[in-house]
């Protein structure tokens, strides 16, 4: 299945609660809790090739988001979930920026955030070009308190990046009171690839690493032996093929799960990795099967590459509508695939827009009043 290389914005005219008929007087306030450090990303597109060495490099487009920790949230935010973030903000405009960013603009609850007098916020620069990023960071030590609250609000689920070597109390304190922790993990720079460096996945109910990441974890030839091997330390394992889809094993009902990619054509890939496990977190919370969980997820992360950077590319419901009512449209599309993605239907609002959609561009200072 194809989907259409437009222009898709986060459109706020649409609201679905995915969690609508799951609803109790006594749940969690919160669906979604993580914690993390918050960038300022600046991002430039539209360039024909790598920057090169001693000339100037313009690019076509250019755009700024709070990122790191922030994708994620925000791709919970514009799926429905109710999402709470703890981060750290510097007292820079650049602070300010993300923390409205995300307190307003995306409804992120951050009253267990805070900012940190005389902290200078991170930044990224990042280039996209030919399908690719390359990207340059800077940021001061962060603060010393540690973000995360010792005791993290209730919530449905947290979602939680593993360090090696490094245990967070935190996410003990979360599974321990009903929270369902989902966990990334980033490169091993130590090189040792030991899930017992992972202490905290024991706390786990669903581990989402790359096809890479879980083969050098144990050791298997395959991606798909990974993901059944690493059953043997977490309930579920999710492992992302890349262009080939993703494939999960749930080690406690042996069910397994594969789902291909859609092809679409990538503009820029930064935070498609938060895409989705935002969306695979989602349709769990909302109880849907495990194939479904995954072609949804692979889905919100094709659309997120076909615009530029992080939380600006993360699609909400308008986005998903508009998709699936464009490709419902095109002649000669593959039955079998577009039933893959019927399950849908019913969720989707009435696209409020013709697509594609436009979004408008954040940059620092605009539509601010005096």
């Amino acid at each position: 299945m194809t989907a259409s290389n437009g222009e898709g914005p986060h459109s706020r005219t649409a609201q679905v609660d995915p969690l609508a008929g799951l609803r109790a007087h006594d749940d969690p306030p919160w669906d979604v809790y993580l914690t993390g450090t918050v960038f300022l990303d600046i991002i430039f597109t539209g360039l024909d090739s790598a920057p090169v060495r001693g000339t100037e490099s313009w690019a076509r487009g250019m755009g700024s988001s709070p990122g790191g920790v922030a994708n994620m949230a925000t791709a919970l935010a514009r799926l429905g979930l109710k999402t709470s973030l703890a981060a750290a903000f510097g007292d820079d405009h650049y602070g300010e920026y993300c923390w409205d960013a995300l307190e307003q603009g995306e409804r992120i609850d951050l009253s267990t955030s805070r900012t940190v007098p005389g902290w200078h916020s991170p930044v990224t620069v990042s280039m996209a070009y030919e399908g690719e990023r390359t990207m340059v960071s800077h940021g001061h030590e962060p603060p010393p308190e540690e973000p995360a609250p010792d005791c993290p609000p209730r919530a449905r689920a947290a979602v939680a990046s593993l360090t090696p070597g490094i245990r967070a109390p935190w996410i003990a304190g979360a599974a321990g009171k009903g929270t369902r922790i989902f966990a990334d993990v980033g490169w091993d720079d130590t090189g040792r690839w030991d899930l017992a460096g992972l202490p905290d996945l024991a706390h786990c109910e669903a581990f989402l690493p790359n096809a890479q990441e879980a083969m050098r974890y144990t050791g298997a030839s395959c991606p798909r032996a990974a993901a059944h091997a690493l059953t043997e330390h977490v309930p579920l394992a999710v492992v992302t093929l890349g262009a080939e889809g993703a494939y999960a094993v749930d080690g406690r009902t042996g069910e397994t799960a594969e789902v291909p990619a859609i092809e679409v054509e990538a503009m820029d890939p930064t935070g498609a990795g938060d895409v989705f496990v935002a969306g695979f977190v989602m349709g769990t919370l909302a109880g849907w099967p495990l194939a479904d969980r995954l072609a949804f997820a692979g889905l919100t992360a094709a659309l997120s590459v076909q615009e530029f950077g992080g939380s600006l590319s993360a699609p909400g419901w308008s986005e998903i509508a508009g998709w699936w009512r464009r490709v419902q449209s095109y002649d000669h599309q593959d039955p079998a695939a577009l039933g893959r993605y019927a399950f849908l239907e019913p969720l989707l609002p009435e696209p409020s827009r013709a697509w594609p959609l436009r979004r408008a561009v954040p940059t620092i200072g605009f539509g601010r009043s005096a």
